[in-house]
């Protein structure tokens, strides 16, 4: 369950990629025209519109992304498949539909359904499409029939499955969609001690990827809280809109680059060039992007009591800047380009305070995490006992970084006789292996990777970074030789 749950997460990363392409547009339009929403320009309504079009269309986003992602192969009629399954279960469950099959008013109508076309469903859509191509993929049918064989036939069979998933959600649904609103709006009647709740366990849950579930109730409009869309659309309250988001860019523009920092700093001397060659890369992702997958992963396991104080103190953050209402959003993550972006949103509060809130954060991170590393003798990266160093990977001549590195840990990873899969998400190499004590994780590390998480028997993921694709794609050349 955990392992088809953490294919899910790396699955929804695909369509929030898409998400900063929205911030871009959206925040160019009202850095020009902050006050009017395109009404005093053209050129703003241009950009605005372009970007909620991506906004608005989220939960299509999430089936088509999620097909693609739960796929077997990744394959085209999967994303259409995932298409089709959101139409069908958002018509036949439309307030109008519903009205016409109970015989009633649509004003009658459970308010349940008029919120049927949201991020849930979105994703109910892309699993329930994967699942019918994995299936009927490479059916044949007889010949009278057979122009619908195989990936034809994916499509149909979703729809068809979709109308069942229809008749069970028509009971379902406003139970479920209740439970959902009443768990959001008992986090978010807490206020700034809600948003710090939701702060820790959004962090806590990094590790097994089940943080997407939890953000798609306060960032999407699952439960009615929306923070994402409401903040970047204007629909919402000044100084609340939007603090679900707010308390992260404190952390991951200057808490975990000083956290970074804290790791250079207390590395053996002889292992601080490799260190801060590594962390320098990570701190500037999470500063710049607010991708910070690179930093965590390098002490998440070796030094859990660090990954908790990390978590509380995000917490903490995300309760500060909620209690005093400073807020700023993100499309993608909380890096300097999205608060750049929105820093000027008519439901941007005071986000200049985030960054004071941010360089006393620095501070923080910065001792608390030096203390407790020295303190505790803690095996972050460049600590380890010397029996444990592994030589650096030089680069073979004419080969580039990326292809050297992908085959080292190619290498390491047992190579074509362990390696059953090889699939990547922003950050992170996720591969099936047949047996794990076949995977050398000694000569995986001597390429600098932040780190290794093994999150089952055959799975296996590599912490890259940003660069994943690259080395991804050099793995993929590796296998077809």
């Amino acid at each position: 369950m955990m392992k088809y749950l953490q294919r899910l997460g790396r699955s929804l990363m695909l369509p929030v990629a898409v998400l900063p392409a929205a911030a871009i547009l959206m925040g160019i339009g009202y850095w020009i025209d902050p006050s009017g929403w395109g009404a005093d320009s053209p050129l703003a309504a241009f950009f605005i519109k372009a970007g909620g079009s991506i906004i608005d269309n989220i939960p299509i986003l999430f089936a088509v992304g999620v097909a693609l992602g739960m796929a077997k192969e990744k394959d085209g009629s999967s994303a259409l498949s995932g298409l089709v399954a959101y139409l069908v279960v958002t018509t036949l469950l439309s307030t109008n539909s519903v009205a016409l099959l109970e015989g009633i008013d649509a004003e009658k109508v459970d308010p349940a359904f008029a919120k049927i076309g949201n991020a849930f469903v979105g994703i109910l859509s892309g699993i329930v499409a994967s699942m019918m191509y994995n299936r009927f993929s490479h059916v044949k049918l007889p010949d009278a029939l057979a122009f619908f064989s195989g990936k034809r036939l994916v499509p149909i069979m979703t729809a068809v499955s979709m109308i069942i998933v229809s008749a069970i959600l028509f009971f379902v649904w406003p139970v479920i969609y209740t439970a959902l609103v009443s768990f959001g709006k008992g986090i978010a009647e807490l206020g700034a001690i809600g948003a710090g709740l939701y702060g820790f366990f959004n962090r806590l849950l990094i590790p097994t990827g089940l943080h997407h579930a939890l953000n798609s109730v306060f960032w999407f409009d699952v439960a009615g809280i929306n923070d994402i869309g409401n903040f970047w659309s204007g629909k919402g309250e000044k100084g609340v809109t939007g603090m679900y988001q707010a308390g992260f860019f404190p952390v991951m523009m200057f808490g975990l680059p000083a956290a970074a920092l804290a790791m250079v700093h207390t590395a053996k001397d002889k292992k601080k060039k490799q260190v801060s060659s590594l962390m320098l890369a990570a701190g500037f992702a999470a500063f710049f992007t607010g991708v910070t997958e690179p930093i965590e992963f390098a002490f998440m396991f070796v030094a859990p009591m660090l990954y908790l104080v990390h978590a509380i103190l995000t917490g903490i953050s995300l309760a500060i800047a909620a209690a005093f209402h400073w807020t700023a959003g993100f499309g993608f993550s909380a890096g300097l380009v999205d608060f750049v972006l929105s820093s000027r949103l008519p439901l941007a509060n005071s986000p200049y305070m985030l960054l004071i809130q941010g360089l006393v954060f620095a501070v923080i991170y910065y001792f608390l995490f030096r203390f407790i590393i020295t303190k505790f003798n803690l095996m972050t990266p460049g600590r380890e006992e010397d029996d444990e160093e592994t030589e650096g990977t030089g680069l073979a001549g004419g080969e580039s970084k990326f292809a050297s590195m992908a085959a080292t840990i190619y290498e390491g990873l047992g190579g074509d006789a362990n390696v059953l899969s090889v699939d990547n998400c922003v950050t992170r190499l996720r591969l099936e292996v047949k047996d794990m004590k076949a995977v050398d994780q000694k000569k995986i590390k001597s390429t600098g990777v932040p780190g290794i998480n093994i999150v089952g028997e055959n799975s296996i993921q590599v912490i890259v970074g940003t660069n994943v694709q690259f080395v991804a794609d050099e793995i993929a050349k590796i296998r077809k030789r």
